[in-house]
Parts: structure tokens; C-alpha cells; sequence
């Protein structure tokens, strides 16, 4: 027998299966690639068979192949709905076990009885191979539950479509309706053993949604898909010309070839096949390469886009405009429904979200550093893609892989991107699904490392711009207040001489007028005078306190030169009080001293220890002002508790107030130089308990901790060494 097409798309089947099988064969890992490969396999061994019975004329041969060819066909439908369960998360085992459990019983009575088709029942048609034409009801059977079982399978990969995302139902997509297209096409296989003369062209379009499906889903799953039926087009277009001019020589020129050159004539189409296949691979490149450049335009802009962002946003110093600026053009450019980037934060070490945009309806604004996904992205470094994660749980059930896949579901992530500077993670991009309903490239996640590449240089740059600018500000601020203080002495002296100043004029006005006789004014005179005496008495009564505020400022801000020496804690703050009266409003809090009168001596400076407990209380009050007028409750009275016990040779002294306490996220920073819980930047500087730790620990010795619970208040725990 001559080849024929029958023959032909046998031969074709059974080739696009092996290429297929050799491509599968590097991701086999996963369960569905597995089951996908052994899909493949069913369906090149149908190949093999329909080529080899279409190739003779031997009733036996015939049958021999047929039974071979349905090693395959028996599990075609079986493995396809094992797939389709797998990709459609229903994998029920019943269904799995009565489908695996009807092909088995198939298989036995194909392979050892002729109730199917025997060789009596072969003859020739279509005037081209000869085939068993002999319908009965069994055959019919086997035929319904291979029908049913494709039909499950569709319906199954049909309900994922309809509850899934814009990017799975791209992929579920294309996966039906190939599926349909090849399926459609193999059923025309059963119409000659049903006694029906429809010749099964159909075998055609076999490799074809082969093709498409495996390149589709398993080996290339960040491909849009329209490039893969192109690619899978063109491949079979070249190929069908390289492998099919030869054989068609064959079939139809065979007579005037021998005529021609005798025995020898199969050099000619040997030779035909050789040049075609010499030039098949450069013709398929290039028809390849213009495909592409057609199809990926629009993706192309967009990467050039973001190409040329990543080269300009290093010259942006303000941080904020800067992470801004990257998911705006990211999110317009590549047109996807959500992006955020998180940056860590050192002293929570946390991931913290600076800025979002699209349809994510509520981004986590802090994620542990220790979170799997994270661990992930410093190990490999790469992007990480949601739909492979997911596929790999499925497939293994590994713990780690579900914590990142909730994680990432959870975060609405399609696509993480790391930004590293050098082994440091900085941060990372999230990327939402595409609004095309595309999937995200190979070439399109190249881009997008470079620009995180890119922007992790930009946002230190940013970043440490930012700080000297602060620090800058604050240090300006901190120069301020230290050239205050070196002023007090001469502003105290000219102060203290205005008061004195008013205090000889109101004293003069006061002896002139008692020196003076009145008994001859009228009463509303009389009336006058005293209230200008009274006025007098009050402005002598306010110079005296003017006087003592002068004092207690001097007090506070020279250097204590004195050194160390015997101190009560009443000592301490007795002056501490004199001069914080003016600051804080005591009639407002309770200041409850609760330790004995006995207690020893410590050793310290007088000035340096009452700058500490004055900061103590000052932040303390802020503190209890805060929480006052943030929380609002009934009731509510401000309370700082000094506490003080010896301990060994140490006495241990504790300030406790119940005001609105620190943040968790603050609670590391509270000793930073320049840090300020404080409302207001007027209020403070953030060098206060900075400076305190300095005083206690250097100067003094001793050592300070520090404990707080957001809306329950805080407490200051100084431990210093006791006087011999």
C-alpha cells in the first residue's frame, strides 16, 4: 500500500507527540504535567497504530495495529479528564476511579476478543486503505463513555472558567476551545467501525490543539496565548511543507519516477526532503520573527515605556513622588488593575505599603519580614508569579507553598517583583492582573527587574536625601535652643533688671501715694487710688515670681559643675517642680511620690538629674494631654507615680503615667536622636530622652529602660549607682 492521508496524518500525530513528550519531559514535577504527558502518549500511540494500518493491506496487520492504536484511544479521554480535573481544582475520586475503571475493562476486551472488529470484516475504502467496517452495539457503547468522559472533562474546565480570574480565564480559555477543536476533529475516527463513510480528515487538526495546549498552559505559561497559536501555526505550516511535498511526491508521482530513474527513484524525493528541511528552520524563524513583531507592538511600547522610566527616576529626590511615579506609569502603561510597593522599615523590620494604586480593596499595610513569600524573594531573586505557585501547591501540598499562595491571594498579586541593592531587599513591586486578561511575559518580567533594579538605587538615593534634609532641619532646630541656652545668663540679667526697674517704680508710686493726704477727695478719687495701690501690690507680687522663674531657669540650663554628689530624690524634684510648674499645668495631674522619706542617697548632679525628671514629666503631661483629648473617656484624671526602692548598690527609680502610651511601631526609635512621639514639631525636638539616656548612662552610670502599651501609658525605669 502507498502512503495516503489517513497514513499521513497518523505519521503527523505520532511526530507532534514525540516533540511534545521531549518538551513535557523538563517539567515533570509537576502531577499535571505528568498526567498531561501520559495524555500525549495515548494519543501518539493512536498515532503510531492509524499509520501502520493505514500502510497495509494484511486483514491481520490491519487488526493487529487497530488493537495497538487503541492502547491509546481506550485512555485518551481518561487522562484528559484526570487533566481537566487538575486544572479545574474538582478532582473527585470517584469520578477519576470509574473513568480509569471503564478503560481498563475497554482495554481487556479490545485486546483479547473480536466482539469490536475482527479481519473478516476489513475491506478497502475510499479507494485509498483498507479498515474493519462492521457496527455493533458494544462499539457503540465504548464510543458514549468516550464521548461522556470528554464532555465531563469540558464541563469541569467551563465552571473553573466561569469563577475564575481574568488571567485563568484567559488560560481555560484556549485550553476548551482546543481541546473542542481536537477532540472534534478525533471523533470522526469512529465513524468507519460505525459502518458511517466520513473519511477522518479530522486527525488533522489533532496536532494542532496539541500544540496550542501544551505550550499554552504547561511549558510556556507566562506566553499570551495568541502568540503560542501562532508560533504552533507557523510550526505546523513549515513542517507540513517539509515533511509533506516529499511524501505527496511519493504518493502521487511515484510511477513517473520509477519510469524515470528506475530503481533510484526515491533519491528524488529524499533530496527534496533534505532541502526543505535545510531551509525550513530559517523560513520558520522569519516568519516567526515578523509574526511576533506584529503581534507584540503594543507590548513592546509599553517595556520601552518602562525602560525609559527606570533610566529617569534616579534624578527624583523626593520619595514619596517617587514610588508614586513608578505605579502610576506601571499601572497606566502596562494597563493592570493593582500596584503597590512595600518598602522595609529597619526598625520594625517589616515590610511597610508607601503607595498603591487600582481596585485592590484593602491592601495589608505591614507584612512580616519573615513571611514565606519574602523568604522566597531573597532566596531566588527573581519574580515570583501567582498561577505557578499555586499550580506547584496543588501538585506537592507543600505547607510553605500554601502560606505563600494565601499570601499572595491575600495581597491580590498576580506578579511579585524583587528590588535589591546589592544582597539587600529593599522592597517590592506588586503587580494585579492584567486588564487585557493577558498574561504577563518572559520579556515583560525582564523589564520589570530592571526597573526594580532601577528603583531600588532611586529610593535609597530618595531615601537618604530625605533623612540629611530632616536631620538638617532638626539639627538647625537643636542650635536654636542650645544658643538659648547659652544666652540664658545675659538674657536673665536684663530681665532681672527690668523687674527690678518695675519693682522701684511700683514701689515709689506705692510710698507716694500712702505719703500723700486724701481726706479731701471725693469718695469716687478715693475709690481710684485703691485700686491703683492694688494694682501696684500685684505688679511687686509678679516681678518676685518673675524673679523666681529667672532663677529656675538658670537653674535648668547651666552645666552642672559641681560633680557628683549625695542627693534625696525630694532634692531633685522639689527644683524639678519649681520649674516645670511653669510648663505643665500640676492642677490638672496628680504627681504621686511613692517612696520612703528614708530612702539613701544616690549618687548625681543636681542640675543634670532634675533636667532628666523635668523631661519625665513634661513628656508625661504631653502624653496624658494626648490621650485626653484623643480618647475622651469619662473621668479621666492624668497620674504620673515616682517610685523609688534600693537595690543592692543601686537604687532603682520608676516614673509611671497613664497617658496615651507609645505606638509598637515607634517603641524602637524612642531613644533616636531627632525622634518625636510629640504632636506638634513646635512641641518638641526629639533630642530630650536622647540626652537623658546620655546623662544617665555616661555621666551617671547607670542605666535606663524604657516600656509602654499604646492607650495604657508608660513607664521610665533609671537605675543609679547609690552614694557610699
Amino acid at each position: 500500500m502507498g502512503i495516503n492521508l489517513f497514513s499521513l496524518s497518523g505519521l503527523l500525530l505520532a511526530c507532534t507527540c514525540f516533540i511534545l513528550l521531549l518538551l513535557i519531559a523538563r517539567n515533570l514535577k509537576s502531577h499535571t504535567s505528568r498526567i498531561w504527558a501520559l495524555f500525549n502518549i495515548a494519543v501518539g500511540i493512536w498515532g503510531i497504530g492509524a499509520f501502520f494500518a493505514g500502510q497495509n493491506d494484511s486483514p491481520d496487520k490491519i487488526i493487529f495495529w487497530l488493537k495497538f492504536a487503541h492502547l491509546g484511544i481506550i485512555f485518551i479521554p481518561v487522562f484528559f479528564l484526570h487533566f481537566a480535573c487538575l486544572i479545574s481544582e474538582t478532582c473527585n475520586p470517584y469520578v477519576l476511579l470509574g473513568s480509569y475503571l471503564q478503560g481498563s475493562i475497554f482495554l481487556i476486551l479490545i485486546l483479547t476478543t473480536d466482539l469490536f472488529f475482527s479481519s473478516k470484516d476489513v475491506r478497502l475504502v475510499f479507494n485509498s486503505f483498507y479498515f474493519p467496517i462492521a457496527p455493533n452495539c458494544l462499539y457503540l457503547v465504548f464510543v458514549f463513555f468516550w464521548i461522556s468522559q470528554v464532555i465531563l472533562g469540558h464541563y469541569f474546565l467551563l465552571k473553573k472558567y466561569l469563577r475564575s480570574s481574568v488571567f485563568k480565564r484567559n488560560q481555560i480559555l484556549y485550553l476548551f476551545l482546543g481541546m473542542l477543536v481536537g477532540f472534534s476533529g478525533g471523533i470522526t475516527n469512529f465513524f468507519l467501525p460505525l459502518g458511517i463513510l466520513i473519511y477522518p480528515l479530522g486527525n488533522f487538526t489533532i496536532p494542532l490543539y496539541c500544540i496550542i495546549v501544551t505550550y499554552a498552559i504547561l511549558k510556556y505559561q507566562l506566553l499570551d496565548i495568541k502568540l503560542t497559536v501562532t508560533r504552533a501555526g507557523l510550526f505546523i505550516g513549515v513542517y507540513t511543507l517539509v515533511l509533506g511535498l516529499p511524501f505527496a511526491m511519493v504518493a502521487y508521482f511515484r510511477n513517473v519516477l520509477t519510469d524515470n530513474f528506475g530503481v533510484n527513484w526515491w533519491i528524488i524525493p529524499l533530496s527534496l526532503m533534505a532541502v526543505l528541511a535545510t531551509f525550513g528552520p530559517f523560513l520558520y524563524f522569519s516568519l516567526q520573527r515578523r509574526a511576533e513583531n506584529r503581534l507584540l507592538r503594543e507590548q513592546k511600547r509599553y517595556q520601552d515605556t518602562l525602560k525609559n522610566a527606570a533610566i529617569g527616576m534616579t534624578r527624583i529626590r523626593d520619595l514619596r513622588k517617587l514610588l508614586s511615579m513608578i505605579v502610576h506609569i506601571v499601572t497606566k502603561t502596562v494597563r493592570i488593575s493593582f500596584a503597590a510597593i512595600y518598602l522595609l522599615d529597619e526598625e520594625s523590620n517589616e515590610y511597610v505599603l508607601h503607595v498603591s494604586r487600582g481596585v485592590n480593596k484593602s491592601p495589608l499595610q505591614r507584612l512580616d519580614k519573615n513571611a514565606s513569600f519574602i523568604k522566597r524573594l531573597i532566596k531566588q531573586r527573581d519574580p515570583i508569579i501567582y498561577e505557578e505557585i499555586k499550580g506547584k501547591m496543588q501538585d506537592s501540598g507543600d505547607n510553605v507553598l500554601k502560606a505563600m499562595e494565601a499570601n499572595m491571594r491575600s495581597l491580590g498579586a498576580s506578579v511579585l517583583v524583587p528590588s535589591f541593592l546589592d544582597h539587600k531587599l529593599m522592597g517590592f513591586l506588586i503587580l494585579g492582573d492584567k486588564l487585557s486578561g493577558q498574561i504577563y511575559t518572559a520579556d515583560d518580567l525582564n523589564v520589570f527587574q530592571v526597573l526594580a533594579s532601577q528603583a531600588a538605587l532611586a529610593i535609597e538615593n530618595a531615601q537618604f536625601y530625605s533623612s540629611a534634609k530632616e536631620m538638617q532641619a532638626q539639627i538647625a532646630q537643636a542650635e536654636k535652643m542650645a544658643t538659648i541656652g547659652t544666652m540664658a545668663d545675659g538674657l536673665s540679667h536684663q530681665i532681672n533688671n527690668r523687674f527690678y526697674a518695675l519693682s522701684l517704680i511700683a514701689g515709689d508710686s506705692l510710698d507716694t501715694i500712702k505719703m500723700t493726704d486724701t481726706a479731701g477727695c471725693s469718695p469716687e478719687v478715693k475709690s481710684m487710688i485703691n485700686q491703683i495701690c492694688a494694682a501696684l501690690e500685684r505688679i511687686q507680687v509678679n516681678v518676685i515670681q518673675g524673679g523666681e522663674v529667672v532663677k529656675g531657669i538658670l537653674k535648668y540650663t547651666r552645666k552642672g559643675d559641681e560633680g557628683l554628689e549625695p542627693l534625696t530624690l525630694d532634692q531633685v524634684l522639689d527644683g524639678t517642680i519649681d520649674m516645670v510648674q511653669f510648663k505643665v499645668k500640676l492642677a490638672e495631674i496628680d504627681i504621686v511620690r511613692d517612696y520612703p522619706k528614708d530612702n539613701p542617697r544616690f549618687k548625681g548632679n543636681l542640675v543634670q538629674m532634675q533636667e532628666v525628671f523635668f523631661n519625665f514629666i513634661d513628656n508625661a503631661y504631653d502624653s496624658i494631654v494626648e490621650r485626653r483629648n484623643i480618647l475622651k473617656e469619662e473621668g479621666y484624671r492624668g497620674k504620673i507615680i515616682i517610685s523609688a526602692r534600693p537595690d543592692k548598690n543601686i537604687m532603682r527609680i520608676a516614673v509611671k503615667d497613664n497617658g496615651l502610651g507609645v505606638k509598637n511601631e515607634d517603641i524602637k526609635k524612642i531613644f533616636t536622636p531627632f525622634f518625636t512621639t510629640k504632636a506638634s514639631s513646635r512641641k518638641g525636638t526629639g533630642l530630650g530622652l536622647y540626652v537623658i539616656r546620655t546623662i544617665i548612662t555616661d555621666t551617671h552610670k547607670g542605666n535606663i529602660a524604657f516600656s509602654s502599651e499604646y492607650r495604657n501609658g508608660t513607664t521610665f525605669i533609671v537605675e543609679i549607682p547609690l552614694a557610699a
